[in-house]
């Protein structure tokens, strides 16, 4: 789901954070920011806006603003119109400077509000960004159980009742972190990064059937909790078929995708006697193994395929 923004949450947000004053109080905050970039509009201001970043936030630094001071009063007004004809919902001037009121003339006219702040154009786009990759960033909602296992996100789905919650349960029990339970707030960060969280009014509580609801930071003590974590691996939990056919070699790779993210995935089978929770261990560190390289499934299947060489070698020769 794409997420929205509108001047008016930025500015409640963030307003202070960024030494934001607004000049155009007339017009109507509610416009939509969707792009988590900003542009400074330098080649607009001198006529090419053939490759306009629409939609985007702009920014006047002090080059800009320098740019615009040289300019004789008709083509200021004619430089104003053309920068204000292209799409974006603000303008935003850093570093306090003076802006000429034929800006906000031009700025009220196309209505697009615009805002100083006193802080340095670098500071400015560091402060902005960061905010507005978190609250612009794309994002669903997961009915899961996520755990951070040896430093890696499990997230565990399957079907209600399955025990989702019992397994990470007994991980904190083992010393690992509770992240969310039931509902899993997800979220994309760049390009291949999902980040999960819990909704802030359940945190650090959990749903055990049979008992209720408990405080997982109140029993195991704060170190067993976490606001959030990178989703690295799903693992799908369901009941043993008899029927179904499971991978036991490791080679066969199952994916699970997320926000247009592909994350490996891992389907336990449960049956009376399983200990899932060292699985999931296992699970989590055949994880890390594979991130340095190291392949334990791929290798044997490169050495049972070398010790096999020798015997076709031999039956390849076998004339009789």
């Amino acid at each position: 789901m794409a997420a929205t923004l509108t001047l008016k949450e930025l500015l409640e947000a963030r307003g202070e954070i960024l030494s934001l004053e607004l000049l155009t109080p007339e017009l109507n905050l509610d416009r939509e920011c969707r792009d988590p970039d900003l542009s400074s509009p330098g080649l607009a201001l001198a006529g090419f806006v053939a490759r306009f970043p629409e939609g985007r936030m702009q920014v006047l630094g002090e080059t800009e603003m320098a740019y615009l001071a040289t300019l004789e009063p008709e083509e200021l007004e004619s430089c104003l119109r053309t920068l204000f004809r292209q799409d974006f919902p603000a303008l935003f001037i850093t570093k306090g400077q003076e802006v000429p009121l034929v800006v906000l003339q031009s700025a009220r006219e196309a209505n697009v509000p615009v805002f100083r702040s006193y802080l340095t154009t670098k500071a400015f786009f560091s402060r902005i960004k960061t905010y507005l990759e978190v609250a612009l960033a794309p994002s669903t909602t997961v009915h899961g159980s996520l755990a951070d296992v040896y430093g890696v996100g499990l997230l565990f789905i399957g079907k209600s009742g399955i025990g989702k919650s019992e397994c990470v349960l007994d991980l904190v029990e083992r010393g690992h972190r509770l992240v969310a339970d039931d509902l899993v707030l997800t979220s994309r960060r760049g390009h291949d990064v999902l980040i999960g969280r819990g909704h802030d009014l359940q945190r650090h509580r959990m749903e055990i059937r049979g008992i209720g609801i408990i405080d997982v930071r109140a029993l195991f003590g704060i170190r067993a909790t976490r606001q959030q974590k990178r989703i690295e691996v799903v693992v799908q939990l369901e009941e043993w078929d008899d029927a179904q056919s499971y991978d036991r070699t490791g080679l066969d790779r199952e994916e699970a995708e997320i926000l247009g993210v592909r994350l490996p995935k891992v389907t336990i089978p449960l049956n009376p006697g399983k200990n899932i929770t060292v699985i999931s261990e296992v699970v989590a560190m055949n994880h890390l193994l594979r991130y340095s390289g190291v392949d334990s499934a791929a290798e044997f299947d490169r050495e049972i395929r070398g010790a096999m060489l020798p015997l076709e070698e031999y039956l390849e020769e076998d004339y009789e």
